[in-house]
């Protein structure tokens, strides 16, 4: 009998014992990948600088990462571009003080980049023991290990060179002894997979030289494990723990962003250059596009919940798909520009746009039905982790044209 996803996940977490905790968001897009929070919690849905703030933390520089929160500590990746400074940050869940600071990277700005990028995007991933982030420095791409306790840095390893052609976002994904990283660009991609204690080099795949922005992911679909990339105008599966490919199509754009989801039988390809489109592939291998729009959702990554697709479009569109038709349900409009991607908590979709404001809205077929409507600041680049009732967001201000980031824990009170 195969063993679940939900089972490997367990078995993976109770090797960690921080991670083993309930209310964790450990590494990008949640606890199984695929930006659902538990739905038994109970976070705020209204709230703003002055409502519901447990605590606000100043951050260095400009970033657009994601909070990784696993036990009593919250990780975060900052760039400070003045300083030249990647660094990895833990904060104390209950205060927000700030534990420890590791400096992973000294100079090395050199590339330019699209301006909606960032030089620390990557949402850092820890499995108890270890803090993971990839950051790009000078030509080339970095995964280092930092000690939970203290932040002492473990190993680092040089993934491949990169050559900048909107930026590096990609953040790491973790799968029993490995840490899956992947590094697309012009120049010639990699997708590896690393020894997590001793970051070695378990596996490596060489990529197409084109650019592409999605981190590997790691879902259950078609009865296993499989870990996926979209983009490179291909969609591919590979064995997570190998590196062989399972199966690889064409039927993607060229660059992919978003991070895909699965309804178990399908994986869901979206993108925005040179094309628009999202579209539904059999994830069993057969090659099969069972449906494909000409939407855009190129940044922000999509949820699926009963039998039903959903995205907030770059163009601060929502819209709902039947995802497995592809029958259109129905699409209005939120209000600004999205980059972020969205949270499932329950019923509710939490979805912040550029301009600073979240809205939550029902996950439902029947048509858009916003509940609320948060200004939270002047700018959102990051996605919500949320976990444990509370809600970890980077939020930017502005005074004139000085801007200044700050880390949010909002809860209620």
């Amino acid at each position: 009998m195969k063993t679940s996803l939900s089972l490997l996940f367990a078995l993976i977490l109770i090797s960690s014992p921080l991670a083993s905790q309930a209310g964790d968001w450990p590494w990008w897009r949640g606890p199984e990948r695929n930006g659902h929070a538990d739905p038994n919690q109970e976070p705020p849905v209204e709230f703003g600088p002055e409502k519901n703030v447990k605590w606000s933390v100043d951050l260095p520089g400009r970033a657009h990462g994601s909070a990784a929160i696993v036990g009593d500590r919250v990780f975060l990746a900052t760039a400070d571009e003045a300083e030249q400074v990647q660094a990895v940050h833990a904060f104390d869940r209950e205060t927000g003080k700030e534990l420890w600071k590791t400096d992973v990277h000294r100079g090395g700005f050199t590339q330019k980049s699209n301006k909606k990028a960032s030089w620390a995007s990557g949402t850092p991933a820890c499995d108890g023991e270890r803090v993971f982030i990839n950051f790009i420095n000078e030509d080339a791409v970095y995964t280092t290990a930092l000690a939970v306790g203290d932040g002492r840095q473990l190993w680092q390893t040089k993934i491949t060179g990169y050559t900048i052609h909107q930026g590096y976002g990609s953040s790491p994904a973790i799968w029993e002894h490995l840490v899956i990283v992947s590094a697309d660009n012009k120049s010639g991609g990699a997708l590896a997979g690393l020894d997590r204690e001793t970051g070695e080099i378990a596996w490596k795949v060489q990529r197409a030289q084109l650019p592409n922005y999605p981190s590997p992911v790691i879902l259950e679909a078609a009865g296993k494990a499989q870990l996926f990339m979209t983009g490179t105008e291909k969609v591919s599966s590979f064995d997570p723990l190998t590196g062989e490919t399972n199966w690889e199509i064409d039927g993607a754009t060229t660059e992919c962003v978003s991070t895909t989801v699965t309804d178990g039988k399908h994986i869901y390809s979206s993108g925005g250059y040179p094309k628009n489109h999202v579209a539904a592939i059999a994830a069993d291998g057969s090659g099969k596009v069972v449906w494909e729009t000409t939407d855009r959702v190129y940044v922000p990554s999509m949820l699926v919940k009963d039998g039903h697709l959903y995205a907030a479009m770059d163009s601060g569109v929502a819209i709902c798909w039947d995802s497995a038709t592809g029958e259109e349900k129905w699409k209005a409009r939120l209000g600004g520009n999205f980059t972020a991607s969205s949270v499932l908590v329950g019923d509710l979709i939490y979805a912040p746009n550029e301009s600073g404001t979240l809205y939550v809205f029902k996950a439902s077929p029947e048509g858009l039905e916003v509940v609320a409507e948060n200004q939270l600041g002047g700018e959102i680049y990051a996605t919500p982790s949320i976990c444990g009732g509370e809600i970890f967001l980077r939020v930017a201000d502005y005074q004139g044209e000085t801007r200044s980031e700050r880390l949010v824990c909002y809860a209620k009170e």
